[in-house]
């Protein structure tokens, strides 16, 4: 504490990320990262891009913005990037989510979301999950000034359908409607779709997670123009150059391999029901996940009380001591071999 700090500073409870060990030998699955290398074409186009260091980014990250506009079927100018779906986040709290009526979002959910609100005194009620730890859309039809969710939702994994997003775009149309889909190339359908039709739409992803970027840093959101000229505004009156010539070339090059993207999502997906087969016959209750990641709790032993064991034994997993998830534990899928070595370890606790 300094007398020097702003006052919005004491208010702060900052967002705390997952642990990187600094040790070898750890199996770590406590963050969501893709257990697999980026494309080949990653290394080779970052590689290509060092003659340009001396040079300052495309500050619109042009290129980028066209891959993603040419995969995702919207116009360029539809598309806005930034240094990863975080900084995404935190330009649209600024640009769309401050107004009087408060911003809704669930009671359990990415955690960075009330971070936002706090630091940019935005006004907001959490709408609680259902008892099956589910997005009840018709719980949203309290007032409010936008509609912010996570889908799959994180740390449940639950996903909504888009058929259920589009009704309430459509039933709410003076409401700004915010979709994160970190998560939604592991089986959920995405609302990109949507964004022709509704005005109200914004979709958040990002390269972290399906496209193995989580180093490089590169998120984007898709809406009509309106919306993403808001982002822009925001963004040049903070940084011009969000987003480095690294990055643009290595997301350039992920996108456009189609075929890497296909065969290690496949890997994970599949990886990810043996996890949760494996769970359940230890005695965990697993949520039926459609992420990278699968939310568990077992039946008699406390959450806290097995991430610390896991831990002693060289395994990360994430545990939030949280009301309504205290005892569950979020499990990255890993390698066959990682997610193998973790229910072994279990097997020995339980």
């Amino acid at each position: 504490m300094s007398r020097f700090w702003s006052p919005v500073v004491h208010t702060l409870s900052p967002y705390v990320p997952g642990e990187q060990p600094k040790q070898d030998g750890i199996v770590k699955l406590n963050t969501n990262e893709n257990p697999y290398p980026p494309s080949p074409r990653v290394l080779a186009a970052i590689a290509s891009a060092a003659e340009r260091l001396r040079l300052y980014p495309d500050p619109r990250a042009t290129r980028l913005r066209e891959a993603i506009a040419a995969h995702c079927n919207v116009a360029p100018e539809q598309v806005f990037v930034g240094n990863g779906s975080d900084e995404v986040l935190a330009h649209t709290f600024q640009a769309l989510l401050k107004h009087d009526t408060p911003l809704l979002f669930p009671d359990v959910t990415y955690s960075f979301y009330p971070v936002y609100c706090s630091l940019y005194g935005i006004t907001h009620d959490k709408v609680p999950l259902d008892a099956a730890m589910r997005i009840d859309i018709s719980n949203y039809s309290r007032p409010s000034s936008a509609i912010l969710l996570c889908n799959p939702n994180a740390p449940t994994g639950i996903a909504l359908q888009r058929d259920a997003i589009a009704s309430l775009l459509a039933e709410r149309p003076d409401r700004l409607v915010v979709v994160d889909e970190a998560y939604v190339d592991f089986g959920a359908e995405s609302a990109v779709p949507l964004v022709a039709r509704h005005d109200n739409l914004l979709v958040i992803q990002t390269f972290s997670k399906s496209r193995s970027l989580a180093g490089l840093r590169v998120g984007f959101a898709i809406g009509q123009r309106p919306l993403i000229e808001a982002l822009e505004r925001v963004k040049d009156s903070f940084n011009s150059y969000p987003v480095d010539c690294f990055a643009i070339a290595g997301a350039v090059a992920a996108i456009k391999d189609e075929g890497w993207f296909r065969d290690t999502r496949a890997r994970i997906i599949a990886s990810r029901e043996t996890l949760a087969r494996d769970l359940g016959r230890l005695g965990f209750e697993v949520l039926p996940s459609l992420a990278n990641f699968v939310f568990a709790r077992h039946r008699s032993r406390s959450g806290a009380d097995l991430a610390a064991a896991l831990r002693q034994r060289g395994v990360l997993v994430r545990h939030f001591g949280k009301p309504r998830i205290e005892d569950f534990l979020r499990v990255t899928v890993g390698t066959e071999a990682e997610c193998a070595r973790l229910v072994e370890v279990l097997r020995g606790l339980i």
